[in-house]
């Protein structure tokens, strides 16, 4: 029925992984010797074989031109290492972002705080607040009825003679 859920064997996947990982070696192998020759190419360039003059004067005369040149390669060293330093601390600075961002610190506990509305409304608009919320006085006022029967069991004193009431009602029940 369903032929694009087809499952691979255990073999089949053991080829496929490693016929991926010969792919990776061979890739990561041209990769070296790419880099290999760049270096070579580089090194050439800026450091090309020294000859070495027999007086004095040309002798100083190339130490001169060499110490100029490692001054310059160390000036280009120095502002690399500050451009790296700076995308570093950037990279550290947006990691520390997005980990306030995640949410994965704690939240400390705030504390209730009981306020009434006047207050909370004064507190953020500030003194511009100056209308007074009565919620109470906007509620409908409802009128209990209270029965004659459950003010006789409120008011009850003596428990005698609350006794003798049910006595009386025990008799009305027995005749």
């Amino acid at each position: 029925v369903s032929l694009c859920r087809k499952r691979l064997s255990a073999r089949r996947k053991h080829t496929l992984k490693s016929c991926m990982l010969v792919v990776a070696t061979n890739l990561l192998d041209a990769e070296a010797t790419v880099k290999a020759k760049d270096r070579e190419t580089f090194l050439a360039e800026k450091c090309p074989p020294i000859e070495l003059p027999y007086s004095r004067d040309e002798l100083v005369e190339l130490c001169k031109k060499l110490h100029e040149q490692v001054t310059i390669s160390e000036d280009e060293r120095y502002c690399i290492e500050f451009k790296l330093n700076m995308v570093l601390d950037e990279v550290r600075d947006l990691n520390i972002k997005i980990v306030d961002l995640r949410g994965k610190f704690k939240r400390p506990r705030l504390k209730k705080v009981r306020m009434s509305a006047d207050a909370m409304l004064k507190a953020l608009l500030g003194s511009k607040h100056t209308v007074n919320m009565d919620l109470r006085a906007n509620l409908k006022q409802v009128k209990k009825e209270v029965k004659e029967e459950d003010k006789q069991l409120r008011d009850v004193g003596d428990w005698r003679k609350n006794i003798e009431d049910k006595s009386d009602r025990k008799k009305m029940f027995d005749s």
